[in-house]
């Protein structure tokens, strides 16, 4: 079929809750991904980082068809034997004593929330039902309705209240304000080291590492949500430790699975993660043998194909590559790593479209912002061929 009928039958029965780009893809491989009419198209968005490896990656997919051939779920009713092995990898590559598996990023993050209050509650001794979670104005954590509820955006919340109470919203990068809605009864704050949804908003060099040490003082659980910009997306494996920091809770996902399967997990040690007791928290699908399985050959590709450090060096010739075009459209360049905003002075979607129409994906935000993600196995040939593109878009009339 072509092109034109797959988004007939998507617009007939899907409901439209997104506003995607009239391309339908049909494969993907590394940064290239092609639609059913046999174009071809340099991946710009990496399914919003999930696919930090590449599309396809070989060494992941080898790992989740061995699998698939044994047992892909056993439910958390019984034990299987890829979880362990994944999160004590897990575990010893970022550092923390344990690891909780579930499966979206969203899922994470009310993993984290949840950790966090049964923290506040047996450890720091908040009086029941009054913890307070710090959270920040243009935030983007998930679409579940007690994430919404603490989003700043309007449409996210608009006719899905009411709310879960209990989350205190400041302005991003404000540590006058952090110190300011600390009380008593405060667990947690929740922050984006970068705000990906956002539009790439990267705060004032130190504030992350000025927030971890306000929340030090005042028995605050730190949480990063590092789902976007964990796992090498911005040159390091978490986006906290261009500032040196060890946050206390870290919610990780997407590219964990290299986009072969919804895996995500959080991150913490004993004294926070331990808290947890049989029957407090589950996933039917959280820790499954074939999630696991895949997550280990992610791990291992991160790693073994050193794409931490290729994110950074590329991402560094990427962004000054942006910063030359000497367009009247855009307003800043800003980034860290191979995850780079250019915020333009009008909307970005005709921009969106115009790359599309020369074989570069990707993504408006906010409106007034172009994301550029690729997968971070792209070479410095394929970013001076998307530079000649973008360029030639981002000058046009």
């Amino acid at each position: 079929m072509s092109s034109q009928l797959f988004i007939e039958l998507e617009e007939t029965y899907s409901a439209h809750n997104y506003h995607p780009l009239d391309v339908v893809i049909e494969k993907g491989d590394g940064v290239w991904v092609y639609d059913v009419d046999g174009h071809k198209y340099l991946d710009c968005l990496s399914a919003y980082s999930a696919v930090n490896q590449g599309h396809c990656h070989p060494a992941i997919r080898e790992a989740a068809v061995a699998q698939m051939q044994k047992i892909t779920l056993t439910s958390r009713a019984f034990r299987n034997d890829q979880m362990g092995p994944f999160l004590k990898q897990l575990c010893e590559m970022t550092g923390y004593e344990m690891a909780l598996p579930m499966n979206t990023g969203a899922e994470a993050v009310e993993t984290a929330v949840k950790a966090a209050r049964k923290w506040g509650y047996q450890v720091k001794g908040v009086a029941d039902n009054q913890a307070e979670i710090i959270v920040c104005e243009g935030n983007f954590h998930g679409r579940t309705t007690t994430i919404v509820g603490f989003s700043s955006q309007e449409q996210y919340k608009q006719d899905f209240g009411p709310f879960t109470p209990g989350f205190i919203l400041i302005p991003y990068g404000d540590i006058d304000a952090l110190k300011a809605a600390i009380t008593a009864n405060t667990v947690a704050f929740l922050v984006e080291p970068i705000q990906g949804e956002g539009g790439v908003i990267i705060p004032q060099d130190g504030y992350i590492k000025a927030a971890y040490e306000v929340c030090q003082a005042n028995q605050v659980l730190f949480v990063a949500d590092e789902i976007q910009t964990g796992l090498g997306r911005t040159g390091t494996l978490f986006a906290t430790e261009h500032e040196g920091v060890r946050a206390d809770m870290v919610a990780v996902g997407k590219a964990l699975s290299g986009g072969f399967y919804p895996v995500s997990a959080v991150l913490a040690d004993k004294d926070i993660l331990g808290l947890f007791r049989p029957g407090d928290h589950g996933s039917t699908f959280g820790g499954n043998p074939l999630g696991a399985a895949i997550g280990r050959a992610a791990l291992d590709v991160i790693v073994e194909e050193n794409l931490m450090a290729q994110s950074r060096e590329l991402g560094d010739y990427f962004k000054g590559r942006l910063e030359r075009v000497e367009s009247d459209y855009i307003e800043e360049v800003r980034g860290r790593g191979l995850f780079i905003g250019v915020e333009l002075n009008v909307p970005a979607r005709r921009f969106a479209e115009a790359l599309r129409r020369q074989g570069i994906l990707c993504k408006e935000t906010h409106e007034f912002v172009l994301r550029f993600a690729p997968p971070l196995v792209i070479t410095k040939a394929e970013i001076d061929w998307a530079m000649t593109h973008i360029e030639d878009v981002l000058l046009a009339a």
